[in-house]
């Protein structure tokens, strides 16, 4: 068999001169069990793979890895090539195996019986890999060869323990003392051992989150975040905190670091404080403040840290004098770094401007805001703080020209907090004393302002006029602001000045408001608007403006969409019309559900006109005529049954209106008893039947207001107070008539008669309703 070998051997050198790309046949052979030629295989292994022109089935890098394999798993037959240097190459050439190849590195060093300087290839190996991955490999494979390496002591220690005594039988007492002494010895160093390993092993098991955390850094040294990490972990042990937090702010770069460096400088300098360091932590900021950073908001995170250092510690004067030092412009730093735009920080001067309030003098802290407004970081806020500084030590006009000079500085949307502040500052210190200047105030603010912050100006200037002005103004007021507020706010401005003018001036002068609400207002709240003009009216005793006012909004409501408008209409002509009105309102509304029910569909088939094409094959024809009947068919069957469906839904609509319409109607009812009743309540048991008086003096509860049998004026209303009190109070009133009033009430009232003409089956003039009264007289002349 050994000269089979041989002659095997001397046959692939000779092919290799004829077919080199066989030589991984060869290398393959040479680690054949049968042939274990394990030297020359590496050797040509390695020739391979550092011959760039040779021809090979696999890649490079394939070849590398074998290589670093044979050489691990065969150290002791391999002479020929040094292992370790093998695979500290593929370490280096390879960054996807690094783990893989340090593992192999200390299991070759294992397989020579070398532990120490397997433990040694370990460590390297736990402090040079790059990645997480890579670490995980390294790591569990030192701790296995760990466990293995106590598992085979203890097991030595084990079988110690268990072994008997095997004294012969010519031995004296002192060869067995002896003995005894040395196995105790050797059992006391196994278990020594035994626990060193064990020491070694727990140190290990220790050690693994600053293993992963050097890691991390290794693959990003500018990492703020795992710098403090790391610092987390040596917590207690104070040399290693310090070496960590120095090490830190000298590795970071700002321009490279993931997080703020400012960060890191300040929790450094707070390590320091919250031990009672001041010395170290003033200098630590000392340091910092002069360090690179990456932008100017850090360096003033890290000058506030230091300022508000001191105020945590009431070194007052100490505070006072940083600041001052922060905000003043340095002379010889590079115009490019933070150190020299520091300066203008808007944090850092309202930190300035904090600091100057509580140490300083009303004089600094002026010199202080206005060199904000001369640098122009002045924000918004700072304006306001200003301002109210000096409203607390008395200066109200020149906290005022403050607010002034902030509104001239800044823009909307910023100036809204200011005008705000200002307008209610003014008016809460001088009220009516100086009431054009303060309209100067409000009119400049209105003219400007967008329209989503304009509905509280208007608000607030209109509460000035009601206060300290005219009424009138305020009206104008409210009538502009129903134009400057966007659309979504219209209809609540309308119903503020609806509500005002009724209370400034009666119900009667919102006709012309409401007109130009419904005018203006998008039409869904258009009919809301309608419907609150119609109760008005109704209230009123209006009932053609009433009418007038539900014909124009029919128009606008879909029946199968608004029922309630119609519902209003129709108790309406119920109570206030009769059977032609209510035939006029039915004639309406069926025109407008009419008008909402057509449906316009866009035609895009074209009759075809031309003369049919022949018929090629009759009996596809046929076949396609038969089932086009069939479709047709079976359309119609469709339309039949949805047809059916609908007439069933129609017939349950009206069954379920007519059971909805009962249950309204005795709510109605039920409703009516209870206002009733509420109304009786209200009113006094002796309250009069009949108010005299000569024109509409407003609503007034229980009455109603017509000229009757006694004359113009309120009477007791039935449908508010009842029948039975109405005619007990006429009786009263009858009874305590004197003879002849009767005479002396016709007499006067032909004289009210002929002062107050209210002609109610008169026309309702067109000015009052414009283009509305238009509208209803021509639907009048079309019914009739």
């Amino acid at each position: 068999e050994a000269g089979v070998v041989e002659t095997t051997l001397r046959v692939y050198r000779r092919c290799l001169m004829l077919l080199p790309e066989k030589v991984e046949d060869f290398i393959a052979y040479l680690q054949s069990p049968e042939v274990g030629r394990y030297d020359d295989a590496a050797r040509l292994l390695a020739e391979v793979v550092n011959d760039e022109s040779s021809e090979t089935q696999r890649t490079k890098h394939e070849l590398w890895l074998e290589l670093c394999d044979l050489v691990c798993k065969h150290p002791r037959e391999i002479k020929s090539l040094r292992a370790e240097a093998v695979l500290r190459s593929g370490i280096s050439r390879f960054s996807d195996q690094v783990g893989k190849l340090w593992c192999a590195l200390a299991s070759h060093f294992v397989r020579l019986g070398q532990l120490e300087k397997t433990r040694d290839v370990f460590e390297e190996a736990l402090c040079g890999v790059g990645t997480l991955h890579d670490l995980a490999l390294v790591y569990d494979a030192f701790v296995q060869f760990e466990e293995s390496l106590l598992a085979a002591k203890m097991k030595e220690l084990e079988d110690e323990e268990n072994a008997g005594p095997d004294c012969a039988a010519s031995e004296d007492a002192a060869d067995r003392r002896e003995r005894k002494r040395r196995r105790k010895e050797k059992k006391k160093q196994q278990s020594e051992e035994v626990d060193f390993l064990m020491t070694r092993l727990e140190f290990l098991t220790e050690r693994r989150p600053l293993l992963v955390s050097s890691c991390k850094l290794r693959q990003n040294p500018h990492n703020v975040h795992e710098w403090l990490a790391r610092v987390d972990l040596f917590k207690g042990d104070t040399a290693k905190e310090v070496e960590t937090f120095s090490e830190a702010v000298a590795t970071v770069d700002p321009q490279q670091a993931v997080g703020r460096v400012s960060v890191l400088w300040i929790a450094f300098a707070r390590y320091y404080e919250d031990r009672g360091d001041l010395p170290n932590a003033r200098l630590i900021f000392e340091k910092a403040t002069k360090a690179r950073v990456r932008t100017v908001d850090e360096l003033a995170s890290i000058w506030c840290e230091a300022v508000e250092m001191e105020l945590r510690r009431e070194e007052w004067k100490r505070a006072l004098e940083l600041v001052r030092r922060a905000i003043s412009r340095p002379r010889d730093a590079d115009p490019d770094s933070a150190q020299a735009k520091l300066f203008r920080s808007v944090k850092l001067w309202s930190l300035a401007a904090d600091v100057e309030e509580m140490t300083g003098s009303p004089e600094t802290v002026r010199l202080c805001y206005n060199k904000m407004f001369q640098l122009k970081v002045i924000t918004p806020q700072l304006v306001i703080n200003y301002a109210h500084f000096l409203e607390e030590h008395r200066f109200f006009e020149e906290s005022f020209k403050v607010y002034e000079r902030g509104i001239a500085a800044f823009c909307w949307p910023h100036l809204n907090d200011l005008w705000l502040m200002y307008l209610t500052k003014f008016v809460s210190r001088y009220g009516s004393s100086k009431l054009e200047r303060a309209r100067e105030l409000f009119q400049q603010a209105t003219a400007s302002v967008p329209a989503q912050h304009a509905k509280r100006f208007f608000l607030l200037y209109a509460k000035l006029e009601e206060e300290f002005g005219l009424a009138k103004h305020a009206l104008t007021i409210y009538q502009a602001a129903t134009k400057a507020v966007p659309q979504e706010e219209k209809l609540d401005m309308y119903l503020i000045y609806i509500a005002r003018t009724t209370e400034l001036l009666g119900v009667a002068r919102t006709r012309q408001i409401y007109e130009e609400a419904i005018e203006n207002l998008p039409e869904k709240q258009a009919r809301d608007m309608c419907l609150r003009y119609a109760a008005v009216e109704k209230g009123l005793g209006e009932v053609d403006r009433c009418r007038a006012i539900y014909e124009h909004c029919s128009q606008m409501c879909d029946p199968s969409r608004d029922p309630e408008f119609w519902k209003a209409w129709k108790d309406f002509e119920v109570s206030y019309g009769n059977e032609e009105t209510f035939k006029d309102m039915l004639r309406v509304k069926r025109s407008v559900q009419a008008q909402y029910s057509q449906v316009h569909q866009n035609v895009s088939e074209l009759a075809d006109t031309d003369a049919p094409a022949a018929v090629l094959n009759p009996l596809a024809a046929a076949e396609k005529e038969l089932k086009e009947e069939e479709e047709a068919k079976r359309k119609l069957e469709m339309r039949e049954k949805a047809l059916e469906e609908q007439l069933y839904l129609k017939k349950k609509k009206e069954l379920d209106d007519a059971e909805i319409a009962q249950a309204e109607e005795e709510f109605k009812r039920v409703q009516d008893m209870r206002a009733r009743a509420r109304m009786l309540a209200s009113l006094p048991p002796d309250a009069p039947f009949f108010l005299a008086v000569s024109g509409f003096q407003g609503v007034r509860p229980g009455y109603i207001f017509h000229r009757g049998a006694q004359g113009l004026g309120y009477y007791l209303d039935e449908r508010q107070v009842g029948n039975d009190f109405v005619s007990a109070r006429e009786k009263a009133f009858i009874t305590d008539a004197r003879p002849g009033a009767r005479s002396r009430a016709e007499g006067g009232d032909r004289e009210r008669h002929e002062e107050v003409d209210i002609d109610l089956e008169g026309d309702v003039p067109d000015e009052v309703f414009g283009n509305l009264a238009a509208e209803a007289k021509e639907m009048r002349r079309n019914k009739e």
